[in-house]
């Protein structure tokens, strides 16, 4: 039975399937393996983190996302297309996992903060 997103054992689970996928995918996998050169070890918390602040207003997450982001986008910029797909894989993968509010609630502030990025990537406010 898929059931709703508890806690961040659940996030967890998100985060590393979707990195998973992330990895594999033909035009995502480049900018997380190549270009950001990403130590899973290392960055699977801090998006436990993140997506735990998010979901649960943990306040586990202290970092600047945006800042992160504006780096990657130095060395490969960061299309609609890499947004699109970065979104349909988050989507897909809470949707195989969970269903309910804090599943709806993880894919609506997903889309909220792609589009913030992009537009801030764009340099629009």
């Amino acid at each position: 039975m898929v059931t709703d997103i508890r806690d961040r054992a659940d996030i967890a689970g998100i985060v590393t399937d979707f990195y998973s996928r992330a990895f594999a995918d033909d035009l995502l996998g480049h900018v997380f393996v190549e270009v950001a050169k990403l130590d899973l070890d290392r960055h699977l918390p801090i998006m436990c983190d993140f997506w735990e602040t998010v979901i649960f207003k943990a306040g586990t997450y202290r970092r600047n996302a945006l800042a992160l982001h504006f780096d990657l986008n130095r060395l490969e910029p960061l299309t609609e297309r890499h947004f699109t797909r970065w979104l349909a894989l988050w989507a897909a993968t809470i949707d195989d996992r969970h269903a309910g509010p804090h599943a709806e609630y993880a894919k609506l502030q997903a889309g909220r903060i792609a589009g913030s990025m992009r537009r801030r990537l764009a340099g629009r406010p």
